[in-house]
């Protein structure tokens, strides 16, 4: 997404040790792969080394399939367990093409300013992705979802648990039939079920307006404003059953006083909100994102 010009994505986790580095370089070197971009960190409390390259794809004789099953042996040598498709998230290995379309669905509620910050962005070509649906529990933002041609679903959710379950489920057949790189919780404001947050873990990302682990749960703005804080934020994490206490990919804040109101918070962390979340989408989507002991390393 950051170039035009199509690229591998090599990023990789294992247990640290001398010549990780020399070992994937000399194997790329002997392939023919010119790497335009790479980055590398230790996590000196686990002892995990962590990577991400980039390739220039026209480098090398073969496509991505192909480089995928010779980097086995690589990934295997240095214990990093991954998947040879390039579905593994985060930790271990994998290799994805820029070549290939990024697909996203988002999930909605009533409040759009998230919503019409990433239509915008993606009309724009700044967010380089297919929206491939978009899914509320009300139909406030049915309009300006199909104005942007893409398809709207309304999935109303009743009282009960039972109804909840039944929309939840209509929910992951949608979702799951675009079978996309990421689901976005755009202001959703519904708890994702354990099995959703398990089946989707990875690519499910929220953006709660508060910078976590201040203020979890409902009225982040109201609590921060009865306790009188002179910062408020936002926080893209990844969706786990554990409410708001997923990986966290991005944050940011912004500064109020004492003379801001509740709806004056509100209003300042939208702005945030919106920033927050395109930012974690992008890097995300961009495989920038690694996922260890419920740490993120963003390169």
């Amino acid at each position: 997404m950051a170039t035009t010009e199509r690229r591998y994505v090599i990023t990789f986790g294992c247990p640290d040790r001398t010549g990780i580095v020399a070992k994937i370089a000399s194997f790329l070197a002997d392939e023919g792969g010119w790497i335009v971009e790479a980055a590398y960190h230790t996590d000196p409390d686990t002892g995990w080394f962590f990577t991400r390259q980039e390739v220039r794809a026209d480098s090398l004789p073969y496509g991505v399939e192909e480089l995928r099953e010779r980097f086995i042996p690589i990934a295997a040598s240095l214990d990093a367990d991954g998947d040879a498709e390039g579905g593994a998230s985060g930790l271990h290995w994998r290799i994805d093409d820029t070549g290939a379309r990024r697909r996203v669905v988002l999930l909605v509620s009533r409040e759009g300013h998230c919503l019409y910050d990433l239509l915008g962005r993606v009309a724009s070509g700044e967010l380089d992705v297919d929206v491939s649906a978009v899914i509320g529990n009300h139909d406030v933002l049915a309009d300006i979802t199909r104005a942007h041609g893409i398809p709207f679903h309304h999935v109303p959710f009743g009282r009960e648990p039972e109804d909840k379950a039944d929309s939840f489920k209509r929910i992951a057949d949608i979702v799951d039939a675009h079978d996309p790189h990421a689901i976005v919780l755009a202001r959703f404001m519904q708890i994702l079920p354990s099995e959703l947050c398990e089946a989707w873990a990875g690519r499910a990302l929220n953006i709660h307006h508060s910078f976590l682990p201040s203020f979890m749960g409902a009225k982040p703005y109201h609590r921060a404003y009865q306790r009188g804080v002179k910062l408020i934020g936002a926080t893209c994490h990844y969706v786990t059953a554990d409410l708001d206490e997923g990986p966290i990919v991005e944050q940011d804040v912004i500064r109020v006083d004492h003379g801001d109101a509740i709806t004056d918070l509100v209003r300042k962390g939208r702005d945030i909100e919106k920033v927050v979340l395109a930012r974690g989408l992008r890097w995300h989507l961009e495989n920038r994102v690694l996922v260890h002991a419920g740490r993120t390393v963003v390169f």
